[in-house]
């Protein structure tokens, strides 16, 4: 028998734990009370243990495949599905609400995309808190309901549920009280043991980088990219990682309902003329074109970029999006009626004074959509899916002294008020334009 004292100790020493170590650690998250169930103790102990000898691949890879055989393993071999099963992880940014985009956009282009989502929590936000500000919107449902609205739609953007990965949901909970969430292996396997159950057949990873972010700094962001990359590929899962910045709010908006309706904007061809939204448009046409490469439905990148806009421009992702949300519950024509709910107090962020937006503070602006209701800072919160920022500005863009920086959504004027001064702390406007900084980085494949 390997007791937990044992791993925990070789691990503290900075041994590399084998398969069996590591697999024992998982059957002791998921076990029952005093039937070889670890401790809360023992679990933050081996985590920290982690955090401060660190993992190497191969111990990430045993970590990812033991974490993924815990719960329930989906099998679309048998499922009569019309294309390969792809899907995309973003790790998170403000305004990020390219998975609402791409799927469809996959969709279209022949992929079947189960897209196992999450809720936000800190500064960023969740892809089903998005979706739920759709009325009647259901992220949670059974696998018979999950395969008939992927033969529809091809597409299906739901919460994990009980029976995938439950040992990361157990150490995911553990390592925020201890202390042991930034572990670039931890971070890793928790990541790829939900793709990996969802049954993928290729993932592309979105890893942001910036202020934003919560890998701000660049060479974070290519350790963790690299990590996922290698990991998803010893675990026999195809991927390619996209390092993009995070240095803005993607697009125009950050809060549920007003990242919907700014989605839907981008899908049935609105704002073509704005370059904050074009901006959205071409990450989700990169990410788009690198999953369909690696599905093998196109022969490049840059086909599968082709493929995806010809999607996008002719309307046929809108209307995969429509049949998705429609068999989920959602409203039954979203593209014509959304019926989001829209905020009562509605206040635009002044300029001070004439001048050129400088770099924002974009994790304080992701704090500011949490402040007003829109996010949660513990895990189970409820969200206002009406609040948020709408129409803000984008580094390098020119304007006149009172001119809306921004436009808050708030459900009352009192958090309305603290949100203009906060905005206007986290939007600098200076005399010359910011640096610029390319919207994809850094490209592993």
């Amino acid at each position: 028998m390997l007791l937990p004292q044992e791993i925990i100790r070789a691990k503290r020493d900075g041994a590399a734990l084998n398969k069996a170590q590591i697999q024992a650690f998982v059957r002791g998250l998921i076990a029952d009370e005093g039937v070889g169930r670890w401790g809360d103790a023992q679990v933050g102990a081996l985590a920290m243990a982690i955090v401060l000898r660190g993992m190497d691949t191969a111990e990430t890879v045993a970590l990812t495949e033991a974490m993924t055989r815990s719960g329930q393993v989906l099998d679309w071999a048998d499922a009569g599905l019309p294309g390969p099963v792809l899907d995309k992880h973003s790790t998170g940014g403000v305004g990020d609400k390219i998975s609402l985009v791409l799927a469809p956009v996959l969709a279209a282009c022949g992929a079947v995309v189960p897209m196992i989502s999450g809720r936000g929590l800190g500064h960023t936000g969740g892809t089903l808190d998005k979706l739920e500000a759709l009325p009647g919107y259901r992220c949670d449902v059974a696998r018979p309901q999950l395969l008939q609205v992927l033969r529809s739609a091809g597409c299906a953007i739901v919460g994990a549920g009980g029976e995938l990965a439950p040992a990361d949901r157990r150490l995911y909970a553990l390592r925020d009280v201890t202390a042991t969430v930034e572990s670039v292996a931890l971070i890793t396997a928790s990541i790829l043991s939900k793709k990996r159950a969802a049954g993928l057949q290729a993932l592309v990873l979105d890893v942001k980088c910036g202020s934003g972010a919560f890998t701000p700094e660049l060479h974070a962001a290519q350790a963790l990219a690299h990590s996922l990359v290698q990991t998803a590929r010893g675990a026999g899962l195809p991927a390619v990682a996209l390092i993009t910045d995070m240095g803005q709010v993607l697009g125009r908006s950050a809060g549920n309902a007003l990242e919907v309706a700014e989605s839907l904007d981008l899908l049935c061809g609105r704002g073509s003329d704005d370059p904050a939204l074009q901006r959205l448009r071409m990450l989700t046409l990169q990410l788009a074109g690198e999953a369909l490469h690696l599905g093998g439905l196109q022969p490049t990148p840059a086909a599968g970029m082709a493929a995806a806009e010809a999607a996008l421009a002719g309307g046929a992702a809108a209307e995969h999006f429509a049949r998705m949300v429609a068999a989920l519950g959602g409203p039954a024509d979203v593209l014509r009626d959304a019926a989001l709910p829209a905020a009562p107090v509605q206040r635009a962020v002044p300029a001070p004074r004439a001048g050129v937006v400088g770099r924002p503070d974009v994790r304080a602006l992701g704090l500011v959509v949490v402040a007003l209701g829109g996010g949660r800072s513990r895990p189970g919160e409820a969200v206002d899916p009406r609040v948020g920022l709408a129409a803000v500005r984008a580094p390098g863009e020119a304007l006149a002294a009172g001119e809306a920086l921004a436009v808050v959504h708030a459900r009352d004027d009192a958090s309305a008020d603290a949100a203009v001064q906060a905005v206007l702390a986290a939007m600098p406007v200076q005399d010359g334009p910011p640096a610029k900084s390319p919207l994809v980085l850094q490209t592993l494949r």
